[in-house]
């Protein structure tokens, strides 16, 4: 009657989500309205990572032809056998297996690869998919198969330092017609890390000065760069994620942006690990000059899958104000540093008189040590730190005329 595959591990959305090194379980669930008779029931789990496009291309003046290009890169292969046996090519009655009216429930369960796995991933000329296969092979009639896909997510942590550093730069431009120069058009701009999770809001510092004739309108938006390989060749795919418009700047004028927001939507994470697939991010901020070429500054994004922890943002946030305003240099010291607190205010002398009795502990190295020197070591060991001064009350008085050696 029915065939069906389900996962344990589910999260809020019911979706089953696992990273590498993860167990993966589940049951192959099988409805029965009378009795049957069965070979087989297996499953297969398998994760690659796949790539394909096609490019015409020319071989004369009225020969064309299509090229193909596809690459594969698997990351596991299992196979288990639920019910029956390896061989399902023989139809004779011997060695099926009887499965009576009702459900039926068959457990299955395997690891994921400890080696880092790459997120699962749909684009525009290639895939990387994890899946679940479930086969019922009875005698003299076609297998039933059914397939569920799960999903793998290879962790991004963005706390790491190289995530948590700013991003930052700044171009300028100057437009010429014929033998007429105008002012240059300058852009600078930062922002306070390179890793963001899905959701967070990007906060742009920028500040676009127009010193030209034309109006200019500065802009910044967030693209997603796919470049998938196969045979030594690429093909990147480049889409626009999310975009925000400044204000118009006529000659002359100057736009500052402290904190401007652009937020990230829901997208899929980076993929920096597959030898086949690269999934990059970028935030471009321009400055978009009608009749020219546009000034652009391109900051590299990192989209991970573990957010921001609340002292990783403090310390970003640290970071990025010292980074940004340095009048915190400005901040003077004390001419004379203040003087240490006296011995008496630290150890009173009911402290010190029991300090000086003997202790139980060091009896053997009492014994082991001299009368004398013992003596002096303890006497030495309580006596007050000498006077604080900053002033040496005993300079070295040279012994004779002879000049001091220089220094070297």
């Amino acid at each position: 009657k029915s065939l069906t595959i389900s996962f344990d591990c589910l999260n809020d959305s019911n979706v089953p989500v696992y990273s590498s090194g993860d167990a993966v379980s589940g049951r192959v669930t099988l409805e029965v309205t009378g009795e049957i008779r069965v070979k087989s029931l297996k499953i297969y789990a398998r994760g690659h990572a796949k790539v394909r496009w096609t490019e015409s291309r020319n071989a004369g003046s009225n020969t064309a032809y299509t090229q193909n290009y596809t690459e594969e890169v698997e990351y596991f292969n299992h196979k288990d056998i639920l019910i029956g046996h390896e061989r399902d090519d023989d139809n004779s009655e011997e060695g099926l297996h009887t499965i009576h009216s009702g459900r039926h429930e068959y457990a299955f369960s395997f690891e994921l690869p400890q080696t880092p796995l790459a997120t699962s991933f749909e684009g525009r000329h290639g895939s990387v998919r994890y899946w679940v296969k479930a086969e019922l092979h009875r005698p003299w009639l076609l297998p039933v198969k059914l397939k569920k896909e799960f999903t793998v997510f290879e962790h991004i942590d963005i706390n790491t330092p190289s995530l948590l550093s700013p991003q930052a730069g700044t171009k300028e431009k100057t437009l010429c017609c014929w033998f007429c120069t105008s002012g240059p058009i300058s852009l600078s701009a930062k922002i306070e890390r390179k890793g963001y999770t899905p959701g967070e809001s990007i906060q742009i510092f920028a500040e676009i000065e127009n010193c030209s004739s034309p109006m200019v309108v500065p802009k910044a938006t967030i693209y997603q760069t796919q470049a998938f390989y196969a045979k030594g060749k690429m093909k990147e795919v480049k889409q626009l994620v999310a975009n925000l418009r400044g204000e118009s700047l006529s000659s002359g004028k100057t736009e500052t942006w402290n904190g401007k927001q652009l937020k990230i939507p829901p997208v899929s994470p980076s993929i920096l690990d597959c030898s086949i697939i690269r999934v990059e991010y970028s935030l471009m901020v321009y400055v978009d000059i009608p009749g020219a070429m546009d000034l652009f500054l391109n900051l590299p994004l990192v989209i991970g899958t573990i957010p921001l922890h609340p002292f990783g943002s403090r310390t970003s946030s640290v970071s990025s104000q010292c980074s940004m305003n340095m009048n915190w240099l400005g901040l003077t010291l004390p001419e004379r540093p203040e003087a240490p607190p006296s011995y008496a205010e630290v150890v009173t002398e009911e402290q010190r008189q029991s300090s000086l009795a003997p202790l139980g502990a060091c009896d053997d190295f009492e014994r082991a040590l001299p009368g004398p020197l013992f003596a002096y070591i303890q006497e030495f060991r309580f006596l007050p730190p000498p006077l604080y001064s900053e002033i040496d009350p005993n300079p070295d008085q040279p012994t004779d005329d002879r000049p001091s050696c220089p220094s070297r």
